[in-house]
């Protein structure tokens, strides 16, 4: 997680992550969220981090670049350290 204290790529105009209120599945994205949004916020003060819940939806995390070419990880039954690892999976558009 430490390493997402940093500012993630400029390259990145918007973060979005879809996760289920209740779901098992989404339970890593939950305690992720509880505990690392606030440094990522800090970390990343105008960039729009966007989190949307639903019932029943995979846990999925989704960053848009420039010309709205998008990046999907999927972060479904994930720990917290491995949710951090996807996520920096986005910081390379190009990956």
């Amino acid at each position: 997680m430490s390493s997402l204290r940093a500012p993630l790529s400029s390259a990145i105009k918007e973060l979005r992550i879809h996760l289920c209120q209740t779901g098992a599945g989404s339970a890593g994205v939950r305690s992720f969220l509880a505990a690392s949004y606030p440094a990522l916020k800090k970390a990343n003060p105008s960039l729009p981090i966007l989190i949307r819940e639903a019932g029943g939806v995979e846990a999925r995390a989704f960053a848009r670049y420039s010309m709205g070419a998008e990046k999907v990880v999927v972060l479904q039954g994930l720990d917290e350290s491995r949710i951090s690892a996807k996520l920096e999976e986005l910081n390379n558009p190009k990956a």
